[in-house]
């Protein structure tokens, strides 16, 4: 594991000020990748922070080492995992000119928590000590992860979260947590 520790940006209106080489180093590294606020600079952090640790997940596609390094780290720390997933209304809905029925965006989150749990169920065998709130957010990535970093002592993502190479550059600047980038 490699940690960095990143420079806030002195203005306080985003998180970490991640170099360009510390973002190569993190799209490159072999090993996970810890970018943590500098201690130095204040951040406002919320009231409300929380013990737990954050996982973005992609349900159809999960970054298995990514998974594994949070649970693992919240073993380790006696934290609950909140493994968030993010997802989007499919094609197939149009916008019709009063929204969509409710009752299919309900089916249609219902089968979003499927795919959540489905690809958790293995990692929670295997860390049955681990409290793990499961979580899906029809929002992007970025905005799911973000707002629920707010509240985590640490975010986990997958090098390639969400498909979206931009992601983790843009996490890195946003997040007022540490966050781990697993390849």
């Amino acid at each position: 594991m490699v940690v960095l520790d990143l420079p806030t940006t002195e203005d306080d209106t985003t998180g970490l000020a991640a170099p360009p080489a510390a973002l190569a180093l993190a799209a490159a590294s072999a090993c996970p990748v810890v970018a943590v606020p500098d201690p130095l600079i204040p951040v406002a952090a919320p009231a409300y922070r929380t013990s737990q640790l954050t996982l973005g997940i992609d349900a159809r596609h999960p970054a298995e080492r990514a998974v594994g390094f949070a649970f693992a780290a919240a073993q380790v720390r006696g934290v609950r995992l909140h493994a968030v997933h993010a997802w989007k209304l499919p094609s197939c809905a149009t916008p019709l000119p009063f929204g969509i029925p409710e009752e299919d965006r309900a089916t249609w989150e219902d089968h979003e928590m499927q795919l959540l749990a489905d690809a958790l169920r293995p990692w929670q065998k295997k860390y049955p000590r681990v409290a793990v709130l499961e979580d899906v957010v029809l929002l992007s990535p970025f905005d799911a992860l973000v707002h629920h970093a707010e509240r985590a002592t640490l975010l986990v993502v997958g090098r390639g979260s969400g498909g979206d190479p931009g992601l983790v550059q843009a996490l890195l600047r946003e997040a007022r947590c540490p966050v781990a980038i697993v390849p």
